[in-house]
């Protein structure tokens, strides 16, 4: 038997002479481990899940003409939607505002791809019907209340386009649509309805933009998009973008002191343990080193049990570890959550670094060991 194998011999049958205490030892690296890995995952998806949550509270980027131009052209908004990350973006909805008239008094319809704003804005709440025809609106919810619209009705507006004469045209009103926002107040229908009834296809007041991507993200995004598309000038809509930044950064310290804290008390676990199994050998120790034995070989006898600790206990917690990721993103986020591997190498990383941090003071305390006075039984 080589020097190798009788090493490990020596170590397996000391973990398993002590196999209560070690079994504790081996909990404690397992739950930080699963704590590690779990967290560590979490936060390394936390923003996609959060951006993907924090969509539901709109458009977090707007495209609006560069320059003193009243309307920017589709295609421009086009080629500046597809310099943004297709796996990130959410949705681009289009808005066209112009002003009719009911019974002589102005309001504001607004042309938008109603099918697009169902994604960029899922907060609206529409009682009734989206509408399936150019010739269907929206009715905003202050406007339904002030001339007693609702689902079903119809409503007869006067147009007045840049060019001809001022027509009236009936629309029925397949829903009324609360969002607690500036649409309240509007008429909306579908946008090619609107450029059939006014012509000037093609354009857009704005167009806004629900992206998964934190607020630098979207400021770097929109520095390429006014650098490659002078026609648009993109806007961030602050107070989405600083609130999803000021969450995640909140969420992500949370799970940094959690870890910490988890690990220290692991630390303790592992230290406490590895103490009291020094001082039950203490006349071991001193025998060993009575016969020769020196501090070197004491060392790597206690640091190979605590190693192999570790290792098991690291493999244990990387196990563990997924479905508790997986359990914690379920639970709050209501989908799973993305592993990378590299996790898994940082956790036995982790592992093997807490244990020899906490086998450290141990170790210490046996090469301290006086053979003569122990063997006395001083």
């Amino acid at each position: 038997m080589n020097r190798y194998a009788m090493f490990s011999k020596i170590v397996l049958s000391s973990l398993a002479r002590r196999r209560s205490r070690m079994l504790v030892a081996l909990l404690a690296v397992g739950i930080g481990g699963t704590v590690f890995l779990g967290m560590g995952a979490v936060y390394y998806d936390i923003p996609r899940q959060m951006g993907r949550e924090f969509r539901s509270y709109g458009a977090n980027l707007i495209l609006v003409p560069a320059g003193e131009e009243a309307s920017l052209s589709l295609e421009d908004a086009a080629r500046a939607t597809a310099l943004l990350p297709a796996e990130q973006l959410i949705g681009a909805t289009p808005f066209r505002y112009e002003t009719m008239y009911y019974n002589m008094q102005g309001l504001t319809v607004a042309g938008a791809d109603l099918e697009a704003a169902r994604k960029t804005s899922p907060y609206w709440q529409v009682e009734g019907d989206w509408p399936r025809t150019d010739e269907e609106v929206l009715a905003g919810l202050d406007i339904a209340e002030h001339i007693r619209l609702y689902a079903g009705s119809s409503v007869t507006l006067e147009i007045a386009p840049p060019e001809g004469r001022r027509f009236k045209k009936e629309l029925r009103v397949s829903g009324v649509v609360r969002s607690g926002g500036a649409e309240d107040g509007f008429i909306l229908m579908p946008l090619r309805g609107l450029e059939a009834l006014l012509g000037n296809p093609g354009r857009a007041n704005v167009v806004e933009i629900s992206i998964a991507a934190t607020g630098e993200q979207i400021s770097l995004l929109a520095e390429e998009i006014r650098a490659v598309v002078p026609e648009v000038t993109p806007r961030l809509v602050r107070r989405i973008a600083d609130s999803e930044t000021t969450v995640l950064n909140k969420l992500q310290v949370l799970v940094y002191l959690v870890t910490a804290v988890v690990l220290f008390l692991t630390m303790i676990c592992v230290g406490t343990t590895m103490m009291t199994v020094v001082m039950e050998r203490r006349r071991e120790i001193g025998l060993k080193k009575a016969i020769g034995a020196g501090n070197r070989a004491i060392i790597a006898e206690f640091m190979g049990e605590g190693l192999t600790l570790a290792l098991a206990g690291g493999i244990l917690g990387s196990f563990s570890g997924y479905f508790f990721a997986q359990a914690v993103s379920l639970s709050v986020f209501g989908r799973g959550v993305t592993l990378p591997f590299f996790l898994v190498l940082l956790t036995l990383g982790a592992s093997l670094s807490v244990t020899i941090l906490a086998s450290l003071i141990p170790v210490t305390r046996a090469t301290d060991v006086e053979p003569a006075l122990v063997l006395r039984g001083e």
